[in-house]
């Protein structure tokens, strides 16, 4: 099953949510909420509410009336998560073009939910930074609250996945005093997601996935998430040590070799600019880019 998260024509929304949650068939887009009272407006509650949730909306996507989804602003799957956790230098052959070993733990950092970018929004290029950079990655999105979660058990945690793209401003991730992995990662709009929430049952493993991203249809990176350092279960064992997941937070699991700032001469992105993430079985997130004037 397939989920997003969209703006309608009229705009309407419930007070504590942005945008509503439709199912996506082969006719297009049933919202949930309007098609059945008991399930709720946005995504995160409905992840909240756990399995029966979602195969009540499963059960919606056959019997409700289909929108077309050019008709309505799709939005990130989850407009406002919780927690944004993402892991650096998680494709040993990216740690190396990097200039760094493969770690031995992982690297984690995280973004603010005020960076969220929805499918086919434009990230905007701050003034304070030249050497902003891609990175496709896949998401993971969290079903259940979970502490100290096995690592054999982890995948019972997981509602789904998606596209993310790491937007990354390097001089200031690598170039501030002690580096700053946290501002460098986390200006607005840096963390595009989407466009669909793709249930676990349809992608299977997620370990076994190609990767790309295209800059202005060029392929910059392509690889496969069987490179991963650490493997998505063991992700989730890992920071559920040190923090709870809720229903709705999201995991950028790290990126593969390809990235702008490690090419020679490097390339980062530009005002015109067009980025794909494309992911097996999950789908494509397109995003455009502009420089913001410094005036």
């Amino acid at each position: 099953m397939r989920l997003v998260s969209y703006i309608p024509q009229d705009g309407s929304q419930a007070a504590d949510c942005k945008g509503r949650t439709a199912v996506v068939t082969e006719s297009g887009l049933v919202d949930l909420n309007r098609t059945d009272l008991g399930l709720p407006t946005c995504m995160r509650k409905l992840l909240k509410m756990g399995p029966d949730a979602l195969e009540k909306a499963r059960a919606v996507g056959e019997k409700g009336e289909a929108f077309s989804r050019d008709s309505v602003q799709l939005l990130a799957p989850l407009p406002r998560p919780g927690k944004i956790v993402c892991i650096g230098a998680n494709y040993a052959d990216h740690a190396r073009e990097s200039g760094i070993e493969p770690p031995s733990e992982p690297v984690v950092f995280n973004k603010f939910p005020t960076a969220v970018l929805e499918p086919g929004g434009t990230v905007m290029l701050p003034s304070v930074s030249d050497r902003v950079d891609y990175e496709a990655e896949l998401v993971v999105v969290l079903g259940r609250q979970g502490k100290n979660i096995p690592i054999e058990n982890a995948l019972d945690y997981v509602a789904g996945y998606t596209c993310g793209n790491d937007i990354s401003a390097r001089d200031w991730q690598k170039g501030k005093p002690a580096k700053q992995w946290l501002l460098g990662k986390t200006f607005d709009t840096f963390a595009p997601f989407g466009p669909e929430l793709v249930t676990k049952d349809e992608v299977g493993d997620p370990g076994q996935l190609d990767i790309q991203l295209r800059l202005n249809g060029e392929t910059m990176q392509s690889s496969r998430t069987d490179l991963l350092i650490f493997s998505v279960p063991f992700l989730i064992s890992y920071i559920s040590q040190i923090c709870t997941f809720e229903p709705g937070d999201v995991l950028f699991t790290g990126t593969p070799q390809g990235v702008g700032d490690a090419r020679t001469p490097p390339i980062y992105l530009q005002d015109g600019d067009e980025t794909e993430v494309e992911i097996e079985k999950i789908g494509v997130l397109r995003n455009k880019v502009q420089r913001i004037d410094a005036s």
